[in-house]
């Protein structure tokens, strides 16, 4: 008979070295000044961190990802979204489905027929983080909760870059609610579109963390400050509180029953 220690799996991992936690949150608090100067800029700046806000949040989600989950896991992450969401954005800005009719401005940099790369770059910044919440929200329904988590982060984006000229809508039929430049095709394209990626991810990307490495507590800073700041951006720098309303709201009910489950219902799972 032997007698064997027991640690809990959660205890047995290590964080990440002081090298590692320097460049990730060195990359999402430079992504947090620059939302933060969005606002307090115009012209050519204005687009210029519009642009750079995108790839540097982008970045510091795929570095969490490296650290976390290993480089298996960021390569078919990369790749899957990546071309997932330049597919999906050729088909929507030609043929009018699953989004709506809309079009692409040219002030958002190099374009890959039409669609700018940045836009593909947006999709790799907040599909990881809300994979990593809607994984521990549920074991069963990953796809269900990812796809609205995808679409209500959309309600804070798109009457922004509307409202900018980053692109345009031609409405047809109803629209969101208390956002009257943004049609309901778009939500329930964000939605249907959300809900293939997150399968598509779910299925193929590893759940365990690695051993050694970053914990979740950089996508838990990342997704707060993803609602606070577009509550707080649209009420009193953007005067849409109607937005603050429709995102803030949807966004901060995703948010609690992930800490609740990470902190009260299941803290040892992923």
């Amino acid at each position: 008979m032997s007698i064997r220690q027991y640690r809990p799996r959660e205890r047995s991992r290590r964080g990440m070295t002081s090298k590692q936690t320097y460049i990730l949150y060195s990359l999402i608090l430079l992504s947090i000044f620059l939302q933060i100067l969005y606002p307090l800029v115009n012209g050519g700046l204005l687009r210029f961190t519009t642009i750079a806000f995108i790839y540097v949040g982008a970045l510091a989600m795929l570095t969490h990802a490296l650290f976390s989950y290993g480089i298996k896991y960021l390569s078919i992450y990369f790749f899957v979204t990546f071309f997932f969401a330049l597919a999906i954005e050729q088909i929507g800005s030609r043929s009018g489905w699953p989004f709506g009719t809309y079009q692409y401005s040219h002030t958002l940099g190099f374009q890959i027929y039409g669609v700018p790369l940045v836009v593909p770059f947006a999709w790799l910044m907040m599909a990881h983080p809300i994979l990593v919440i809607s994984r521990k929200i549920t074991q069963h329904w990953v796809f269900l909760v990812g796809g609205i988590g995808l679409m209500v982060w959309d309600l804070f984006v798109d009457p922004l870059m509307v409202s900018t000229g980053r692109w345009t809508w031609k409405i047809v039929g109803p629209h969101v609610p208390l956002e009257p430049s943004i049609p309901l095709s778009n939500s329930a394209g964000w939605l249907l579109g959300g809900m293939a990626l997150m399968a598509i991810l779910h299925k193929l990307l590893p759940k365990e963390r690695k051993k050694v490495g970053a914990s979740s507590g950089a996508v838990d800073f990342f997704l707060l400050w993803t609602d606070f700041s577009g509550v707080v951006g649209n009420i009193f720098f953007f005067h849409s509180p109607g937005v603050a309303l429709v995102g803030g709201i949807p966004f901060g009910i995703l948010l609690f029953l992930y800490f609740f489950n990470s902190r009260i219902a299941r803290p040892d799972q992923f």
